[in-house]
């Protein structure tokens, strides 16, 4: 057996089996378990199966062992499988392709996004294979959807985050960290150019707070201008904490995310924003324009950032199973593709998520200047 392609791996379709959440009793995999259960048996693994005792306990799941990062294969007959930890070695990816098994995954950074949609469109599989992985479990782009069809379509897509540090947060939440050293690729009037992360600062009112934001890179840059055919795409976060990010922002001036990459940082990276309280609030917002006109939606989740993260995926796996109102897909798709964008809003309202959305024409001068 390849350990690092997981060949001996097994996912086998069954229509009436469970549905195998990998990572099922973390952070995000405990509120996804519990959005999923009132509709579908529960397969929940992980690495140490007493962990997921509470959650299986709960919500009547099994819960089995299922180390990505270990030698011993895995073998189970499911309905569908949600990625909801990361899956480096892409035994996930690989096993439900090989199967025939529906797959939503909502953790993997732009690279590992791209490497799975090229691995997975060579493989031709007719079962659907959502990449999901945009911010919040592919709800920044639903959202942009839903607003680009408001309109007619997308000419631009700016998105703001607002990371309460009051929120519960799993370790791998705060895993782009890692990536501050690291310029990336966005779309920006319609050509492909590098940006470094953490720069071009503003300020952004994100529902009744303003908020320094700056750019960092996220999975829906690189798929919007590919699904909705935006010319720009661009997203950036910002902290409840107006210190924090001054202080975010000081330390990438220093240099620290250049110099300080690799594991022997790794801990101080994270420390730096990795101390998750009892519960906080997620925020963001989201601007499409397209011909003249800006629709601007502000997302709200009282709930916090992991409970928002899984309706994101449970919206995902209702996607890949036919169960929002269209037929379920095939092939490799992004949250974007949506087939019912009009119903975004009423789909997140379902799970207690609120959409504020307004309309805005732009002034001609205005125009004038986003055209020079």
């Amino acid at each position: 057996m390849n350990h690092a392609t997981g060949t001996s791996d097994e996912l086998r379709y069954d229509a009436a089996g469970p549905v195998l959440l990998v990572g099922g009793y973390g952070t995000v995999g405990t509120e996804l378990a519990r959005l999923v259960a009132p509709h579908w048996p529960l397969l929940l693994t992980g690495r140490n199966v007493a962990r997921g005792a509470a959650v299986a306990a709960e919500t009547g799941a099994r819960v089995e062992r299922w180390d990505l990062a270990g030698p011993e294969p895995f073998r189970a007959e499911v309905r569908a499988v949600v990625g909801v930890v990361n899956d480096p070695d892409d035994r996930v990816l690989r096993a439900a392709l090989r199967g025939r098994v529906p797959y939503v995954d909502v953790t993997r950074w732009t690279a590992r996004l791209q490497r799975a949609a090229t691995l997975a469109a060579l493989a031709g599989p007719t079962a659907p294979v959502l990449l999901s992985s945009a911010w919040m479990g592919g709800v920044t782009s639903l959202v942009a959807a839903a607003l680009a069809d408001g309109l007619g379509g997308a000419d631009t897509v700016d998105v703001a985050i607002r990371w309460d540090l009051k929120d519960r947060a799993g370790a791998d939440s705060v895993e782009f960290m890692d990536r501050l050293g690291l310029d990336y690729e966005i779309t920006e009037d319609g050509r492909r150019h590098t940006v470094m992360p953490l720069s071009d600062v503003r300020r952004v009112r994100i529902g009744a707070h303003p908020t320094k934001v700056a750019r960092i890179d996220t999975p829906e840059q690189f798929t919007l201008p590919l699904a909705l055919g935006a010319a720009t795409a661009t997203t950036r976060i910002g902290f409840s904490s107006a210190a924090s990010t001054s202080s975010l922002l000081a330390v990438k001036r220093l240099g620290f995310f250049r110099w300080g990459r690799g594991e022997r940082f790794a801990s101080a990276r994270r420390a730096l924003l990795y101390a998750p309280g009892e519960g906080g609030v997620a925020r963001l917002r989201i601007d499409v324009t397209h011909a003249g006109r800006i629709r601007t939606a502000t997302v709200t989740d009282e709930a916090g950032q992991a409970h928002l993260t899984a309706v994101g995926a449970a919206l995902a796996l209702r996607r890949v199973l036919g169960a929002d109102g269209a037929e379920a897909p095939r092939g490799v798709l992004f949250p974007e593709l949506t087939p019912v964008p009009a119903r975004v809003p009423e789909l997140l309202a379902e799970y207690g998520v609120t959409l504020e959305i307004s309309d805005v024409t732009l002034p001609v001068t205005t125009l004038a200047t986003r055209a020079a």
